[in-house]
């Protein structure tokens, strides 16, 4: 039995796919390439001594996807494959519906012909919206600040009337706050397409000389320094975090929201002291207007991973500073 890694190629996504071979689970991945690169499968293969089975497929072309599901005996999804950035939702709200969602209904339509009723979902934080005061629980109400955050509360509702409708269904709803970091090996990292949307890519290519400066979107937040307070947490805790939320979901039936970060707010500059210091490279910044949909401050609690799941988190602010430049630098290019 395999499980199903969708976007799988994709900074989050490669590191899961780590862990699960690792942990001896068959990884079958399923990518577009739009926000990946080929040569993530080589280094998947490199770190973790088997290589998983590929198919370049986006998930909102049903024949290719079904092709994918007769090929392989599945036993649980992974779901990753989305666009992403909140800006750009904003700018474009019917792509990202349109890839979004009708992605995950094939995805799920599948699923409930392929009888493979056990899915991760790859949720995010920002459907805590504007309302609620940090640290952010897993009952608190939800609510929306941009079309990005929109598809992953929809999509968190697809699952949950599926499993309403079918009590076979099992489902963790992954909400993440911010995914920093790369591989300790520095291999494998997050290498975005076109001008970086996270904080951590931006600086990073700063630092290597791809870009002169970062800009701090926002200053006059109601935060320590003015700039936006976030829980930054490592990939690698974050890949693990799937791995136990698997684990959950194949011997459990329902669906259960998870908050995976620190419970650690962190302003932007804050983050970028932590750089120059743990790497002894100088950062400039500007600070600019503030960005569409975004909030001040978010950071999680995240008792309620550690209790269900025996998740915490290992790494430090430090750690995951060090390991984005060790990835940088070492591929100042990313993976071209």
């Amino acid at each position: 039995m395999a499980i199903l890694v969708t976007g799988g190629a994709g900074y989050i996504g490669s590191h899961t796919a780590i862990e699960l071979i690792q942990a001896g689970y068959e990884v079958v991945i399923v990518d577009d390439y739009s926000n990946s690169k080929p040569a993530v499968i080589d280094r998947i293969e490199e770190l973790s001594g088997k290589r998983p089975a590929f198919h370049e497929v986006n998930i909102c072309d049903k024949d290719k996807l079904r092709e994918v599901f007769e090929a392989h005996e599945l036993e649980a999804v992974i779901h990753f494959a989305g666009f992403k950035a909140v800006g750009e939702s904003v700018l474009e709200p019917l792509k990202y519906y349109n890839n979004n969602l009708n992605g995950t209904i094939v995805l799920m339509e599948l699923m409930n012909a392929f009888d493979v009723k056990n899915i991760v979902f790859s949720s995010s934080a920002t459907v805590y919206g504007m309302n609620n005061t940090a640290p952010f629980t897993e009952d608190m109400p939800l609510s929306t600040t941009n079309p990005y955050g929109t598809t992953k509360l929809f999509i968190e509702q697809f699952i949950k009337d599926q499993a309403a409708a079918d009590k076979d269904w099992s489902a963790a709803l992954l909400r993440y706050f911010n995914p920093i970091g790369a591989h300790q090996s520095g291999r494998i990292g997050e290498d975005p397409n076109d001008i970086p949307n996270n904080l951590m890519p931006y600086i990073t290519q700063v630092a290597v000389g791809k870009r002169e400066q970062l800009s701090v979107f926002g200053s006059d937040y109601d935060t320590p320094d003015g700039t936006g307070v976030r829980d930054y947490i490592h990939v690698v805790d974050l890949a693990k975090g799937h791995l136990l939320a698997l684990e959950n979901v194949l011997k459990t039936t329902g669906v259960e929201p998870y908050n995976l970060g620190t419970g650690v707010g962190y302003s932007v500059l804050d983050v970028v002291k932590a750089f120059e210091k743990a790497n002894d490279v100088a950062i400039p910044y500007q600070l600019v207007e503030r960005r569409p949909g975004d909030i001040g401050t978010s950071y999680a609690d995240a008792t309620k991973a550690k209790a269900e799941l025996g998740w915490e988190t290992e790494f430090s602010l430090e750690d995951m500073c060090r390991d984005s430049w060790n990835w940088q630098k070492s591929n100042p290019n990313g993976y071209a």
